[in-house]
């Protein structure tokens, strides 16, 4: 385990500090820490750990934030870490708009397989929501035990994408464990961002919204209503494991009949996937076009490079038998048969326990577009989802002397939505200050 400043993270030639000393080395301001859990036989999770760095603030003061990237696959450590929010960009520059100022940040590789968690046996990865809960379960009470300081720390959970789909599972299953006393901490409330809650809503309002915006004509919208259609059916006999590979055809579909729409902003185009490259033991076909535009893209290669070389450096404790992103295709394949599972039935569970949900979205993703947030949110069965939904949303302003509207906003008891202007599916890379503006009024440091 590691414990090093932040601040001179960029120069990457940092001592290292023998393992276990940094449990007993004061806490101070400004650090990190980084280590492996063991979370079942053969199966190893990586998180790294960025205290606060406010020059007003001690980070005690502050909350702890565990960001939770999608896919599944997708690594937190790495994008989340260095493409969203974290202290430094890829080309290892300060962000100005990192969360880091106002937070403590927990980046976690998850499922199993992801980033630099690994798996060393093919059935060890997650097949299902209960298992990467389950697994989240014994790293964060291993996190909490090893460091102290942050069990009366408000925590949060933010999440993005499929990582929406996990944190709602994790936030519940964490739920409990508090209720039973087999974890400390001080939950505060899960932020679900263009999150996979409900896979077939998200999909049926790609029609209406492409066509909207143009990406779509009469014909092709009447097309696109059917593949929906046949997803649905697939969803209401529970073949979910067929769904998923109807759901790579609509999305084939979209691709041809928008010119190649980008899924994450729809004003970016794809890239051909002919210049795509495969993994060998990856080949199913629907599975390899899925795991490409959702999971590969995120590990573009010059953060790989990053990731697998300066930062593995300074980590030190990366097995030699890892490579940052080399499982995430199996990460992806073995989660094929809960991917479209719907997940409604979880937030609900939320807002019944009293826990708070922040649902927030950007205007221009398509993958997990508004509209079918909006569709799965009538379907709650919360008994305060009517006084919610008759509620005026306000508009939010980053600087509050500007005209200029960045997004939408309304609350009621332990429920918000925040409607994120000229945002794609990541959110805090497309609107950094909105993003930044919008956690701190969640974590209760902002007013509106």
């Amino acid at each position: 385990m590691e414990l090093v400043p932040w601040h001179l993270a960029a120069l990457l030639l940092l001592p290292s500090l023998s393992p276990g000393i940094a449990l007993i080395q004061p806490i101070e301001e400004g650090k990190e820490a980084w280590d492996y859990v063991t979370v079942r036989s053969n199966a190893s999770m990586f998180w790294w750990l960025y205290y606060a760095n406010n020059p007003c603030k001690n980070f005690t003061e502050l909350p702890l934030i565990m960001w939770l990237q999608g896919g599944p696959g997708g690594s937190s450590t790495g994008f989340g870490n260095f493409e969203e929010i974290g202290p430094l960009d890829e080309e290892l520059k300060p962000r100005k708009t990192t969360w880091l100022q106002s937070a403590s940040l927990l980046f976690v590789d998850n499922p199993v397989g992801t980033g630099f968690s690994f798996a060393n046996q093919s059935d060890a990865y997650a097949k299902n929501l209960d298992m990467v809960a389950s697994d989240m379960l014994v790293l964060l009470q291993n996190f909490f035990d090893a460091r102290p300081e942050f069990k009366t720390i408000p925590f949060y959970i933010f999440s993005e994408s499929y990582g929406g789909k996990m944190a709602a599972g994790i936030s519940l299953e964490l739920y409990k464990a508090m209720q039973k006393g087999s974890i400390n901490c001080n939950f505060a409330g899960v932020a679900l961002g263009d999150s996979w809650i409900s896979p077939v809503d998200s999909v049926l309002s790609w029609g209406p919204y492409l066509y909207s915006m143009s990406l779509l004509d009469d014909r092709s919208l009447t097309d696109m209503t059917k593949i929906g259609e046949k997803i649905l059916d697939a969803m209401n006999k529970g073949l979910y494991e067929w769904a998923t590979q109807l759901w790579a055809d609509a999305e084939t579909f979209v691709e041809q009949d928008t010119d190649g729409v980008n899924f994450y902003n729809i004003l970016n185009k794809n890239p051909p996937e002919s210049t795509m490259k495969t993994s060998p033991e990856f080949t199913q076909d629907h599975l390899v076009r899925l795991y490409h535009r959702h999971v590969r893209q995120l590990h573009q290669d010059k953060l790989s490079e990053l990731m697998n070389g300066p930062i593995r450096k300074k980590l030190k404790i990366i097995p030699d038998f890892v490579t940052w992103g080399e499982q995430s295709s199996l990460v992806f394949s073995n989660m094929e048969k809960d991917f479209m599972k719907p997940v409604i039935n979880i937030v609900d569970e939320l807002l019944e326990a009293g826990i708070n949900v922040t649902i927030y979205n950007g205007q221009l993703d398509l993958i997990v577009d508004t509209m079918g947030q909006e569709a799965w949110l009538r379907k709650l069965k919360w008994p305060e989802l009517t006084a919610f939904s008759q509620m005026k949303r306000k508009p939010l302003y980053v600087n509050p002397e500007s005209n200029d509207t960045s997004a939408f906003y309304k609350s009621h008891k332990n429920l918000a939505f925040y409607w994120i202007l000229k945002a794609g599916h990541m959110v805090p890379s497309d609107q950094g200050e909105m993003a930044l503006k919008m956690m701190r009024m969640v974590t209760g440091q902002e007013e509106s």
